[in-house]
């Protein structure tokens, strides 16, 4: 059990909230530019991720979660992978379009609010 702590001291206890992201000259990073520093330091989740698209499909999904599939990588990856956030997960689905087109139908993109 967490002991009570306040706000954002909390979450810096709990394990994968942490990411390494060039900095930025004291701006803000966007999402975006957080989400490719990630994507470059762990070039194995995108491969995972691809490997088990490829698993679900051929076992006969229609449909694909991204967040289903951090949660399996969150139990396979025998590391623990600081920065894994789930804020990635739509930034990962288009990749995996982006690189699969045939994939397309498997994933409900929306449209963007922000970058």
């Amino acid at each position: 059990m967490l002991t009570p702590i306040a706000g954002a001291r909390q979450q810096e206890l709990l394990p994968g909230l942490e990411i390494d992201v060039p900095y930025s000259g004291g701006k803000a990073s966007t999402i975006d530019e957080e989400f490719l520093a990630f994507d470059e330091q762990h070039p194995l989740i995108y491969q995972t991720l691809e490997s088990l698209v490829a698993e679900r499909l051929d076992a006969g999904a229609t449909r694909i979660g991204v967040k289903a599939l951090f949660e399996v990588l969150r139990w396979r990856i025998p590391h623990r992978v600081p920065g894994l956030n789930n804020n990635f997960t739509a930034l990962y689905a288009r990749k995996l379009i982006e690189r699969n087109p045939n994939w397309a139908h498997a994933f409900e993109l929306r449209r963007r609010r922000a970058r």
